[in-house]
């Protein structure tokens, strides 16, 4: 009588038969791969254009205004109370607050303080808020490792050149749809890493194998939507991708080894995550197209949604000068983005709250964006009454490019209309340095003061004089 087979035999049999066999150890590592492990590991020493030099350190400072602000924020206030469980006074800052912790706690936590709420930047070809990610990732291992302005600078430079790259390549809202994955976590991973291994020192073997142990970490559901507290987001966008990123750059840099190419051969990375676009995108322009020039600085502390129509009214009043004229306000945005804003009830992602306050404010601060009591304030309720917004079709069809028009009706009779196409912050608008500055003094000055705010500012735009990135603790500090 033959033996019957046992349930392992049966399934060993079954994997010989369907999955693919495993690469050697001898397998060549691809020219793509070649081309962007030796770009990361050439990034310490390579001179970057003034340009995007410039462009690099509105960025830090953006988010580290982002970090500072979102302390008093409830994500942020979590944040450091989860900071304070774990400190250990160890190497790293943590804004905000007088905590120490670890590289990774540390990034952690600085990286959700950013993600606080919607002041970070964010950057449309990739669908994702990198500086929140990328600066924590770099200031943690950049203090452990205790380097330089300029390798630190260089270090954001190429996390926004790696990150965003991954996230354009995979793809964007029909990405997050068809695989339920989110382009924001993953592409903050990857610029996190990338800038971790840097500051790490780290060659182009290491940082073949930092992309492999990346890799592993890559996670992030577009489950996120549901979260209605945006701590779960703030950790999915930003805490864990620094986190995961730093760990990966740490592992190497204390010898691991690991899979050279796992962007090519058996169950590579791409095979996994099914990228709607072809992963040659992720080095092409790579060293002549800076992504840090691409991204956008929110001139608004609200979000993405919001900036255009903010825009637009403003340019309005300009030219009416008082809003009590004003009868009705009808705004047009894309279908997909109205939805997320219509009538929330979180004060800075509520269109129609936000555009209420600029009405009797004349403007929006973060002050006045994230106050809470003011959403029943009678004031506010009269001007929101006068608004309505319309899930426009048309200008859904313009995505990614966010478009808005916005109609004024005022009492006698006549109407006026301001259409932007370009917002404020974008690549194709740009903020200017003072602008950047502007909105950074908003958002850090009330919690650290005007002196500590203008020695940060100086330290930032001069890092090519820092010896070590450690002597911006007490400037982040409170």
């Amino acid at each position: 009588m033959r033996p019957r087979s046992s349930r392992r035999s049966i399934l060993t049999g079954l994997a010989a038969i369907l999955l693919p066999a495993p690469a050697s150890a001898a397998d060549p590592v691809s020219p793509m791969m070649e081309t962007i492990s030796r770009y990361m590991s050439g990034a310490a020493a390579r001179p970057l254009p003034q340009d995007v030099r410039e462009k690099t350190a509105q960025h830090i400072l953006d988010t580290l205004a982002a970090m500072i602000s979102g302390s008093v924020l409830p994500p942020g206030r979590f944040s450091l109370r989860f900071a304070r469980d774990v400190q250990d006074g160890r190497s790293c800052t943590i804004a905000a607050s007088r905590l120490l912790c670890g590289p990774a706690d540390a990034a952690l936590v600085n990286a959700m303080l950013a993600h606080s709420d919607e002041t970070d930047d964010s950057d449309p070809r990739s669908e994702s808020h990198p500086g929140s990610a990328v600066v924590a990732a770099t200031l943690a291992a950049g203090e452990r490792f205790a380097v330089s302005g300029e390798a630190f600078l260089r270090a954001v430079t190429l996390g926004y050149d790696i990150g965003p790259r991954i996230g354009a390549t995979l793809g964007k809202i029909e990405y997050m749809v068809s695989r339920h994955r989110s382009t924001h976590a993953l592409s903050g991973v990857f610029g996190a890493a990338a800038a971790a291994g840097s500051v790490a020192g780290l060659d182009a073997k290491q940082m073949r194998w930092l992309l492999s142990y990346t890799s592993q970490q890559a996670s992030g559901l577009a489950s996120w939507q549901r979260d209605t507290d945006h701590i779960e987001k703030a950790f999915d966008f930003a805490g864990m991708a620094a986190r995961n990123g730093v760990t990966a750059a740490l592992l190497v840099r204390d010898g691991a080894t690991g899979v050279d190419d796992i962007f090519s051969g058996a169950d590579n990375f791409f095979q996994a995550f099914g990228p709607i676009h072809d992963p040659t995108n992720l080095i092409a322009g790579l060293g002549d197209d800076f992504e840090v020039t691409r991204t956008t600085i929110k001139k608004w502390t609200v979000g993405s949604p919001i900036q255009a129509p903010l825009d637009a009214l403003e340019r309005l009043l300009s030219k009416i000068g008082s809003p009590q004229q004003i009868k009705t306000v009808t705004v047009k945005v894309a279908a997909g983005e109205a939805t997320i804003v219509d009538n929330r009830f979180v004060p800075d992602i509520c269109l129609q709250h936000i555009l209420a306050v600029m009405l009797v404010d004349g403007t929006v601060s973060f002050k006045s964006a994230h106050d809470v009591p003011r959403m029943k304030d009678p004031a506010v309720l009269r001007e929101r009454a006068k608004i309505r917004l319309i899930h426009d079709m048309d200008l859904q069809q313009l995505m990614p490019q966010r478009v808005a028009v916005v109609q004024i009706t005022l009492g006698d009779g006549r109407e006026l209309e301001e259409r932007v196409t370009s917002v404020k912050g974008t690549a194709s608008n740009p903020m200017s340095h003072e602008e950047v500055v502007a909105k950074a003094r908003d958002l850090i000055e009330p919690l650290l003061g005007r002196k500590k705010f203008a020695d940060l500012v100086e330290r930032v735009f001069s890092l090519d004089k820092v010896a070590s990135i450690i002597t911006l603790r007490p400037l982040l500090q409170i």
